[in-house]
């Protein structure tokens, strides 16, 4: 393997995805794709991102859950009213079902019978990238490095990690983290990390941490991290012209 690329935080991003993986001359041959989480919700296009995921999977790459895809999971598979309202109402769920040609108003009487999860399980679609989903891995660990979604609770083994914290934990990773190995993680937009709303770069910690989810589905940026290099190649969202 010549490299580790390391991509977070797609949201539904498929335009930008594509031409982040052609800018970075990315080979599966030749290079390991580790996917760090969270590639559907709010942007445009999350069933065609979890298509190439998918296909990217079965070309080698290794794909981890974000805390987007365990709120979806949830919400279709509990049958509850409230994961369901909550991920469609607040966390971008109603594009992502809409990337499926479908509208919220076609759940309705699922929601209402308690019906939704058999409702699901005949939409081969959406089945398909739940059952997906369902096999993500949660942490990828190497000699000196860690990939992981949101972060890792400081001082505690992965192996002995509560997998949900791996994927929501935020302020007491970013400042607690104490660790030998480096944690390239997602999750949290670098502009919070930096503290500055313009800045999307990729966030490099004092503590060893680095902060890769440039905000791509809020005008951001997408980045591509390579290990061990620590090279950064980026894309982002092109700004209309006067002529468009």
């Amino acid at each position: 393997m010549n490299r580790i690329l390391a991509i977070s935080d797609i949201h539904g991003e498929l335009a930008l995805f594509e031409e982040l993986l052609l800018k970075a001359s990315y080979n599966p041959e030749e290079d390991q794709l580790f996917l760090l989480g969270d590639y559907i919700d709010r942007g445009p296009a999350s069933s065609g991102v979890l298509n190439l995921v998918s296909e990217l999977q079965e070309k080698g790459a290794r794909v981890l859950l974000g805390n987007h895809e365990a709120i979806m999971l949830n919400a279709c598979r509990s049958g509850l009213a409230k994961p369901w309202n909550h991920w469609v109402g607040l966390c971008g769920g109603d594009a992502t079902l809409a990337s499926y040609g479908y509208q919220l108003s076609d759940f309705e009487d699922a929601i209402a019978t308690q019906t939704l999860p058999s409702f699901i399980k005949t939409l081969p679609k959406l089945e398909e990238h739940l059952q997906l989903i369902e096999n993500f891995e949660t942490y990828i660990e190497l000699e000196d490095a860690i990939f992981v979604h949101g972060g890792v609770v400081p001082g505690v083994a992965m192996a002995e990690t509560d997998p949900m914290q791996l994927l929501w934990i935020r302020e007491e990773f970013h400042a607690g983290y104490e660790g030998d190995k480096t944690v390239i993680f997602g999750h949290t937009p670098t502009y919070r990390l930096h503290q500055n709303p313009t800045d999307y770069s990729v966030y490099f910690g004092e503590n060893n941490i680095i902060g890769i989810d440039g905000g791509a589905v809020f005008g951001g940026q997408l980045h591509a991290f390579e290990w061990p290099s620590r090279q950064i190649i980026s894309v982002e969202h092109k700004k209309p012209t006067s002529d468009d």
